[in-house]
């Protein structure tokens, strides 16, 4: 054998060593895409379970409307997956927007009693306009199946 016969093995087995590496590399991406995905799917189940919880309490008056309203939107906000198409949120996020410059916690109770009182005001308001539309929300996600 000559030299270009050795360069050409060398060349080839170097190849060959590189395809593997390749295949190798490209096996742990794939399952790395799969644990990913099953990892979004169980997080987004989680969230329309949680989802599913806060409409049904608020239905039954567990949770005040404008918290309920509040928390699930947010949930949805984090949720990825598929969504009903007739599903129309924007009243919770009106009760957010408009509840958003409200201290919460400590905050709240650090607040002078009056200041309470107006945001009191606020949200009584924004309950009894929206209190209709968050409940149908409400009901269309208190039926959710996490399969969907």
């Amino acid at each position: 054998m000559n030299m270009t016969d050795w360069l050409v093995i060398a060349g080839l087995s170097i190849i060959f060593a590189l395809a593997v590496y390749a295949a190798v590399l490209w096996r742990r991406v794939w399952h790395n895409q799969q644990r990913l995905a099953r990892q979004l799917q169980e997080r987004n189940e989680r969230l329309l379970g949680d989802v599913r919880i806060l409409a049904q309490s608020l239905l039954s008056g567990q949770l005040p409307m404008i918290e309920g309203a509040i928390r699930i939107k947010v949930l949805l906000d984090n949720y990825s997956g598929p969504r009903r198409a007739e599903l129309d949120v924007r009243v919770l996020e009106t009760i957010y927007d408009a509840t958003a410059h409200i201290p919460t916690h400590q905050h709240w109770k650090e607040l002078p009693a009056a200041q309470r009182r107006l945001h009191q005001q606020q949200m009584e308001t924004l309950e009894a306009h929206h209190r209709s539309e968050v409940e149908r929300v409400a009901r269309v996600l208190s039926e959710l199946q996490t399969a969907e």
